[in-house]
């Protein structure tokens, strides 16, 4: 009886601790797709993107202008002057121009993906510091990316908190500048 007793009492000590436990558990949200776009970091992202992109596109713009160039060559009434061989090596010279533009075409796809990423991983390494800097100094045991959650419990937004945190004004939008 004294064993029933002991585990009993043992059993709704645990209970009452888990309840309070409960009990102290602080929920939060923020968005990072709203935050991001806010930092200065960003801006300096996009235009070093953009700048690589305008790279890709200058390359791949040089050897289209190379190919349609040996293209009009091998099209001209010219090709007189060349020996069957000649004119074969030209064309088979062309088809592999046309395979490079298709690949660099595929590979700077890849290339501008891997770049972004590049760009994007320190702001976002950053955004995430901040949000469990704010979490942490604000008593916070969980903080779900709004993006990410169809559900969640009531909780506080803490996005103007991490604003502050970074150094971004409060009144700060990502509203599109119109004309």
């Amino acid at each position: 009886m004294k064993k029933i007793v002991t585990v009993l009492a043992v059993v709704m000590s645990l209970l009452m601790v888990g309840h309070s436990v409960k009990a102290q558990n602080k929920f939060a949200v923020v968005s990072l797709s709203e935050l991001i776009p806010l930092m200065p970091e960003t801006k300096k992202a996009d235009t070093a993107m953009n700048d690589y992109q305008n790279a890709l596109a200058q390359s791949y713009d040089d050897m289209r202008r190379e190919f349609s160039e040996q293209d009009s060559l091998l099209s001209s009434k010219d090709t007189a002057k060349y020996t069957k061989a000649q004119l074969e090596l030209k064309r088979k010279n062309l088809g592999d121009l046309y395979q490079k533009m298709m690949t660099f075409q595929q590979q700077a796809q890849q290339m501008a993906q891997q770049k972004n990423q590049e760009l994007l991983a320190p702001i976002q390494k950053k955004a995430v510091e901040a949000i469990q800097t704010v979490a942490k100094e604000n008593g916070y045991t969980y903080v779900f990316v709004k993006e990410q959650l169809l559900v969640y419990p009531p909780a506080e937004d803490i996005i103007n908190l991490v604003k502050k945190k970074l150094g971004i004004s409060i009144t700060a939008t990502t509203a599109p500048v119109t004309k």
